[in-house]
């Protein structure tokens, strides 16, 4: 027996699974919540743009999830052994980079930095930096257009420089005192292989190219001119960052004898390079040619890969473009919503004050609903929009809510939006000559509620698959490790190692045809208050609405 150890950080928690390489058998998981903060995440009640995280929480998971892991493995199969385990591979959230000192430990666990805000985790969903990421696109616009064509022509709140900016302006003593800066994705590996220099991690293209406006058509990271003409402290850090990115082909280092003490692994196992969450998710989902990943949680990430000697043209309002980001020899493409399930969470917990038998309650109802009979559109920004608009201060809608209107409509209306977002993005990969031939979800959400599943079935008008892992992300980093062990290429570990469940979603023709009048109004909504539509007439869609209720009440 053969296995790897996928290692998957979430939002609010970290899972560790040991897998079978013959076949994807699932032998241990362990799941950690993060002990710090509202669920994981640091807060300001004074700025609702902020969102940090602890570094020592990171720590404090991979061992426990790890050790957790291994002992349910061993319980599972009596042939398990610890000595089985040929390599490991972690993906996490991103962009979130750590301000490090010079040895490569986070400033957040150090004492003297341990409760300044500024000197912590900068979570992916931190949207403090949106005057800055505003700046980095002008400039690039003006000097640099190559940068941010790769990126949709516009640099994300979200994102790696905007955020380190960011803390240059407000911290400017955490600036001072951070040696380097690493993507998440990276330091973990970093800190597995026990690399204590920051120039010498070894850095993922995925996270590179997608958040850092890196490529190796300009020769890496954007230069020091660029960087700065938007700060020359800026531009003084590119030298203590990195001069080159690698694909997953390439291992991030070997397990150093102090951490496989600690994990009770073998020292020397290969560590796969550091990816994006949502792209190992991608791997353990199964992506090729022709399907489009959807990555469900708090947010949605949504990725496509097409063969690298293809031409792809420049895709504006999408994420990222970048050879190598996903699968090797593939263009990987990101694209994605701010939030999904944080927007179920927020009405159902914040709105309502509920919990998970709330949810379960709410999709009862919602189920019982027509399309269209609630009378409601909403927009699905309340985290802003990722996709296709990139624009994070943007905000939530509902239309449509009269004197009658039920919690549960509410509730659907929500999904619907979400929805509608997904098929936005489509939208705008087939308008540039993506072929999305299949839809494979991954998460808990699509997975546990097949009523979300079937409205994004009737909205997007196409099949919808289930990842066969519940644990897509961990098990993508897992094949990750499988590879760089030597177990074979990644399009085989695919096939020995994923699966998609038997239950498929398919579109109601009926349903389907009032979806696409309800999103034909959301396009109205989405232009004209995402600024594309500058003339637009609302005028008429809340009695469409009316309409469209009125019909389906009858039915």
């Amino acid at each position: 027996m053969i296995t790897t150890i996928g290692v998957d950080y979430g939002t609010n928690s970290v899972r560790a699974l040991v897998v079978d390489c013959a076949n994807g058998r699932e032998l241990g998981a362990c799941v950690v919540d993060y002990p710090s903060g509202h669920q994981g995440v640091l807060l300001d009640r004074h700025n609702h743009h902020l969102a940090r995280q602890r570094p020592g929480d990171y720590v404090f998971g991979l061992e426990h999830a790890v050790r957790g892991a291994l002992q349910q493995a061993a319980e599972c199969d009596p042939e398990f052994s610890p000595l089985t385990v040929a390599g490991l591979g972690v993906d996490a959230t991103g962009s979130t980079p750590i301000p490090v000192n010079a040895d490569n430990v986070p400033l957040g666990c150090l004492p003297e930095w341990r409760d300044h805000l500024d000197a912590q985790a900068w979570l992916w969903k931190d949207h403090t930096a949106h005057e800055e990421a505003a700046r980095i696109t002008q400039t690039a616009a003006r000097l640099r257009p190559q940068f941010i064509a790769k990126c949709g022509n516009t640099y994300s709140s979200e994102w790696f420089w905007s955020k380190i900016w960011h803390c240059q302006r407000v911290a400017p003593e955490v600036f001072a005192a951070a040696y380097s800066w690493v993507e998440f994705a990276d330091w973990v590996p970093s800190l597995l292989a026990g690399v204590s220099d920051p120039k010498k991690i070894t850095r993922g293209v995925c996270a590179a190219g997608h958040k850092g406006l890196y490529c190796d058509e300009w020769g890496g990271l954007p230069d020091r001119e660029f960087l700065a003409a938007l700060d020359p402290q800026l531009a003084a850090l590119r030298d203590r960052l990195y001069e080159q990115a690698h694909d997953a082909t390439v291992s991030a280092g070997k397990l150093c004898p102090a951490w496989a003490a600690k994990l009770g692994l073998p020292a020397g196992i290969p560590i796969a390079i550091g990816e994006l969450d949502v792209h190992y998710g991608a791997i353990g989902s199964g992506i090729t040619d022709g399907v489009l990943v959807k990555a469900i949680g708090t947010s949605t990430c949504d990725c496509a890969v097409i063969k690298a000697d293809q031409k792809l043209a420049d895709i504006p309002g999408i994420c990222g473009v970048v050879k190598g980001a996903i699968l090797p020899g593939y263009y990987g493409l990101e694209a994605g919503q701010s939030a999904v399930g944080d927007i179920f969470k927020w009405f159902v917990e914040v709105v309502c004050q509920g919990d998970a038998d709330t949810h379960r309650t709410l999709t009862v109802a919602a189920a019982a609903l027509r399309p269209g009979q609630s009378g409601l559109l909403a927009l699905d920004w309340n985290n802003g929009n990722r996709t296709v608009l990139v624009d994070q201060l943007l905000t939530g809608l509902l239309v449509g809510q009269t004197l009658y209107t039920a919690p549960a409509e509410i509730y659907r209306a929500l999904i619907e939006a979400t929805a509608f977002g997904s098929r936005a993005i489509i939208e705008r990969f087939a308008e540039y000559g993506v072929p999305i031939e299949r839809v494979v979800c991954c998460g808990g959400i699509m997975e546990k509620n097949p009523l979300l599943a079937q409205i994004y079935a009737d909205v997007l008008g196409c099949d919808i698959y289930l990842a066969g892992s519940s644990q897509a992300c961990a098990l993508g980093a897992a094949v990750g490790a499988a590879v760089v062990a030597g177990q074979g290429t990644f399009a085989e570990m695919q096939r020995r190692m994923t699966s998609l469940k038997e239950t498929v979603y398919h579109p109601v023709a009926a349903d389907r045809a009032v979806y696409d009048r309800l999103y034909h109004l959301y396009k109205q909504l989405h232009d004209a208050f995402g600024g594309v539509n500058k003339a637009a007439d609302l005028s008429r869609l809340m009695k469409e609405l009316i309409k469209i209720k009125e019909q389906q009440t009858r039915r």
